[in-house]
């Protein structure tokens, strides 16, 4: 009966679907790395992309000639607005930036409201705005004050639709490694952790201490992260969850304790890393172009480890005895339990598995960013909930097509939306889910009552 679950749970012909787009993205991963190192082009608006973070936004009404500088990390960068306001400057360290407003340089009879000068922290590959508003403006659009925050990057191009492809490629993979574990949390346990994202954060503040503080092999430091994390995953299910389990809790309370859970662990990075953000490697990352698309060779082989590491688990789950008991109890823990497979053991494994699997999330997030900070886990939840809801609840190989197409969204959604609202498509996209298919791709009709 079980085999007969199971059975229906996959379709041998997806499966092998999945595995060959895997394998097609390793071997993508590897050519590309063959490209020859460049330095980044400067562009008159800038594009965030692994070796570029962007700072943007709109003063109305001022015209052209309005001077804004960038100071921080080492960089001073000077912008000037355009003859409709707006701005943009591109920086190519992550960390904190001063931005201050020549106010000599606005037109006269304009003055500013509030000051001249914002602080903010960026990561690379992201875009943040700056908002300056000022009495006075008489140009062209000027709206009394009112200004927007960020704008859309402008224009379409076929060289920036392969960037956007390429980096919604990178991105989906990484969002893959945690929400695979996510959902299989989801389905042996039926419980929702949103404690999960914390351990992406852990993974990437390991990841700090032991490359950047203690000066560790990068590639020993992943080891010792998966390791660790993976540790954490074993001691929460043997002193949270199992003891909750028997005592007999409904999965409300328990989505509880993970909020619970996801706040402490929050406050307590503030504590012993801070609120900054920090960076995995000292040095800047090396980079390199192949016709339009820049990468850095931290997120080459970021992603190729990704694929290697996405085929094993499926193989895992696929081709072993314990990843097919898996896969019961997933499908029906008391059928499973009925058949004579230790269900505990089962949930313990999975426990250290999806946080191995976070944790190392985290440190590939890390080196592609060139920046982690106590949120970033935070930041990439409703991603993680969007792709494990799109691919089906429950289902490991569901959660892989649901991150890539996720992935894919939020990058392309730069064309319309600005900066970092990109995110937000992710929530509209979840919303269209559960009203078109709320079993997701792979999940399947269940009656209820």
């Amino acid at each position: 009966m079980v085999n007969t679950a199971l059975a229906r749970r996959s379709s041998p012909v997806s499966l092998r679907v999945i595995f060959g787009v895997l394998l097609g993205l390793l071997v993508l991963s590897f050519t590309l790395g063959t490209g020859a190192p460049a330095a980044h082009a400067a562009s008159d608006v800038c594009v965030a992309n692994a070796e570029t973070a962007c700072f943007n936004g709109t003063i109305k009404g001022v015209g052209a000639g309005v001077k804004l500088t960038i100071d921080g990390n080492g960089l001073n960068v000077v912008a000037e607005t355009d003859k409709d306001g707006k701005w943009n400057a591109a920086v190519t360290t992550a960390g904190v930036y001063t931005i201050t407003l020549d106010e000599k340089t606005l037109p006269a009879g304009v003055t500013l409201k509030g000051d001249a000068v914002q602080e903010r922290d960026i990561t690379l590959g992201f875009t943040k705005g700056a908002i300056f508003a000022v009495d006075g403006a008489t140009g062209e659009g000027a709206d009394n004050g009112q200004s927007q925050e960020q704008i859309a990057a402008e224009g379409f191009n076929w060289d920036r639709l392969a960037q956007q492809v390429v980096s919604g490629l990178r991105l989906g993979l990484l969002i893959a490694l945690a929400s695979i574990g996510l959902s299989l949390i989801y389905g042996t346990t039926g419980l929702s952790s949103f404690s999960h994202a914390e351990q992406v954060t852990l993974g990437g503040l390991l990841g700090y201490t032991f490359a950047n503080v203690l000066g560790l092999n990068i590639f020993l430091t992943i080891l010792i992260v998966v390791v660790l994390t993976g540790a954490t995953g074993y001691l929460q299910d043997a002193f949270i969850w199992k003891p909750l389990r028997r005592k007999g809790l409904s999965l409300t309370q328990m989505i509880i304790v993970t909020i619970g859970l996801a706040l402490a662990m929050q406050y307590t990075f503030q504590m012993f890393w801070g609120a900054k953000t920090i960076r995995i490697i000292k040095n800047n990352p090396e980079t390199f172009t192949i016709g339009p698309v820049t990468l850095t060779f931290e997120s080459i082989w970021a992603m190729g480890l990704s694929v290697i590491v996405l085929i094993l688990v499926g193989l895992f789950l696929l081709k072993t005895r314990t990843g097919r008991a898996t896969r019961a109890v997933s499908d029906n823990p008391a059928l499973a339990a009925a058949s004579g497979i230790d269900v505990d053991r089962i949930i313990r494994l999975v426990w250290v598995i999806a946080t191995a699997l976070a944790g190392l999330s985290g440190v590939m997030l890390g080196l592609v960013l060139n920046g982690i900070n106590w949120q970033t886990g935070m930041q990439l939840l409703l991603l993680m909930f969007a792709a494990v809801t799109l691919g089906g609840l429950g289902t490991a190989f569901g959660a892989l097509v649901g991150s890539l197409i996720i992935g894919m969204t939020v990058e392309l959604a730069n064309f319309v939306v600005p900066g970092d609202f990109k995110y937000a498509t992710a929530l509209v996209l979840l919303i269209i889910i559960l009203l078109v298919r709320p079993q997701g791709i792979f999940g399947r009709k269940e009656r209820i009552g």
